[in-house]
């Protein structure tokens, strides 16, 4: 019971206060009263601009920037998903094509019978073998060359068919180091030296073994 007449008491008093503030300012000008009127929404203004407005302005500008730096950090990671899989597309060509040129290398199982294809191209071709001998390989970073040389004995037509069975064969096989003369005992025949290389794949366990035994060497 105290408690609510306390209360009564203060908004008793509250009321007193503002009929003696209204009173007074109904005895002011018309032009006093209005000035009051704009002040008074000058400070309700004012406070809701920079209590209410502003916060929330701020807010939305730091959003807004927030929005925009997150927006330029999604284009980068999109520009460089797109550089990625064209670089994943040509990786996969590479790695198709090296697939392609290990499979046209023979392995050292088919060295053998390559070089037998070799010398049988030239008989095919109706060539004469004066010389038919393998060389010393020679390493290379990822594969081995094959080399074998020769001499033949036969017409340009027999040559070039020679050279076109060599073409078709299965594996990789170069012909270099030509050297072409005029047969001196026989007419219409020539005299040609030339070099015959394959190239054989080598993994690169057998690369490392190789350099070892070199070292030790």
């Amino acid at each position: 019971m105290a408690e609510e007449k306390k209360t009564d008491t203060r908004v008793a008093v509250i009321q007193q206060k503002l009929a003696v503030f209204f009173e007074r300012v109904g005895k002011l000008s018309r032009l006093h009263r209005l000035f009051i009127c704009l002040g008074t929404l000058l400070l309700i203004g004012g406070g809701f601009y920079y209590f209410v407005f502003m916060p929330k302005y701020t807010h939305l500008q730091n959003a807004e920037q927030t929005l925009e730096i997150q927006s330029n950090k999604l284009n980068i990671v999109k520009r460089q998903a797109r550089s990625l899989k064209k670089w994943e597309d040509k990786m996969a060509e590479v790695e198709e094509a090296f697939y392609i040129a290990t499979r046209a290398l023979p392995d050292k199982k088919e060295i053998p019978s390559l070089l037998k294809s070799v010398s049988r191209a030239g008989s095919s071709a109706g060539l004469n073998f004066v010389l038919f001998q393998p060389d010393p390989e020679v390493n290379r970073d990822f594969y081995r060359e094959i080399p074998l040389s020769m001499k033949v004995e036969g017409s340009f037509h027999e040559i070039a068919d020679f050279f076109f069975q060599v073409s078709r064969l299965n594996r990789i096989v170069n012909i270099r180091n030509i050297t072409l003369r005029r047969n001196k005992s026989a007419s219409g025949m020539i005299d040609m030296a030339c070099n015959a290389v394959t190239y054989m794949f080598v993994e690169e366990e057998q690369n490392a073994d190789q350099n070892k035994k070199k070292k030790k060497g």
